[in-house]
């Protein structure tokens, strides 16, 4: 993983290498080793020019090799988990390579214009619509529905960028109040500053291989037991908000998979993709299956590292960074420090199967991968 930074000094093909460089000297491999890679990155309007995916060519060494992109907007990071995942599981492959990058700082002085080509042209776009009051509409549909109050879901923010403190690639790792999180500057009512993730750079690496590779490779393999995809219909306007159906649906198909029936009794971390402080409770009501308990164990300390049910102990998006497609890779490369052990001072005590998800697009995506020890 390379740093996660507003604007990293190093160009996409840099921090792609860097990532990949690191990845392949922690599992003893080189570029020559590895028999496919599957990339992943968001907008191509991020770097600038079409096709960005070929970007990752050269430092990622997939030369005269299969080469893909998976790119589904924010699910984009666990997408590529996944597709990682069945090249492996298809047989023809024994060592694939994953990786997501995000150079989020070249569209200056922020990237928010270059989402609005992504609205609907006849109904949506003449409302002059952004991200944030999309998802300000969504976060007071939700506050409504479980009658939460703005300090208990400020403490999100709190809990992760303190979590984000002991990571060494952190971008925001901070020791905030929710008071702080109140005074920050209100951009769309109810989202203030303090609830909302960081435009980032940054780039993230993985390597899967089959059962006999990866017991040549490490001592503290981590196994994908499940995955789980849905996406939903293109129309955010007919849908209730409150509820996530589509992480559930693909929570439902990643549990299936890895025999897991009560994820709240099995799963020992949580890694839910946070871009705003309302958005890990919300995504976490989906991955439980039950609307309205996240914000419940959130008040009663049980999603606090040393909880019950640990959620974000990375620190999440909101305080290590969210460069789009890595924000989500970098969620499935926490759950291998931590079921490996290898997580240092964010490390979860007997931590043997962990859950990460990403989401993406106009509330529309959910991407789901179960690992285990």
């Amino acid at each position: 993983m390379t740093y996660f930074r507003s604007m990293l000094p190093m160009t996409s093909e840099e921090m792609v290498f860097e990532a990949v460089r690191k990845c392949l000297d922690d599992a003893g491999l080189d570029a020559g080793d590895v028999d496919a890679v599957v990339c992943g990155s968001a907008p191509d309007a991020f770097d600038g020019y079409h096709h960005k995916g070929l970007v990752a060519v050269e430092p990622s060494g997939a030369f005269a090799k299969p080469f893909s992109r998976v790119f589904v907007g924010g699910g984009t990071g666990v997408g590529v988990t996944i597709s990682g995942w069945w090249h492996i599981a298809s047989g023809l492959f024994d060592k694939v390579l994953v990786v997501a990058w995000e150079k989020m700082s070249h569209p200056y002085p922020h990237a928010q214009p270059l989402f609005r080509s992504i609205f609907e042209p006849i109904l949506e776009q003449p409302l002059g619509p952004n991200l944030i009051w999309i998802f300000a509409l969504e976060m007071r549909r939700y506050m409504e529905r479980h009658r939460l109050d703005k300090e208990l879901i400020a403490r999100v923010a709190v809990k992760n960028k303190a979590n984000a403190m002991d990571h060494p690639y952190a971008q925001l790792g901070a020791k905030i109040t929710v008071d702080d999180v109140l005074k920050s500057p209100v951009l769309v009512w109810p989202v203030h500053r303090l609830d909302i993730s960081p435009t980032s750079d940054g780039a993230v690496a993985l390597l899967f291989a089959s059962e006999h590779e990866a017991k040549k490779i490490t001592d503290t393999p981590v196994w994908v037991d499940g995955v789980g995809a849905c996406l939903d219909s293109q129309y955010w306007t007919n849908r209730d908000l409150s509820y996530p159906y589509y992480v559930y649906l693909a929570a439902q198909q990643a549990y299936k998979m890895a025999g897991i029936t009560n994820p709240l009794k099995e799963i020992d971390v949580f890694e839910p993709y946070d871009p705003f402080t309302y958005k890990e409770l919300h995504h976490l009501d989906a991955l439980l299956g039950k609307p309205g308990l996240a914000p419940q164990l959130l008040k009663e300390g049980q999603l606090e590292r040393d909880g019950d049910h640990p959620t974000s102990p990375s620190g999440g998006l909101l305080g290590v960074g969210n460069p789009i497609a890595a924000a989500g890779l970098m969620k499935v490369a926490e759950l291998y420090w931590q079921l490996s052990g290898r997580a240092g001072k964010r490390q979860v005590p007997n931590a043997y199967v962990g859950v990460a998800q990403a989401w993406g697009d106009l509330m529309q995506v959910g991407q789901v991968v179960v690992c285990r020890a």
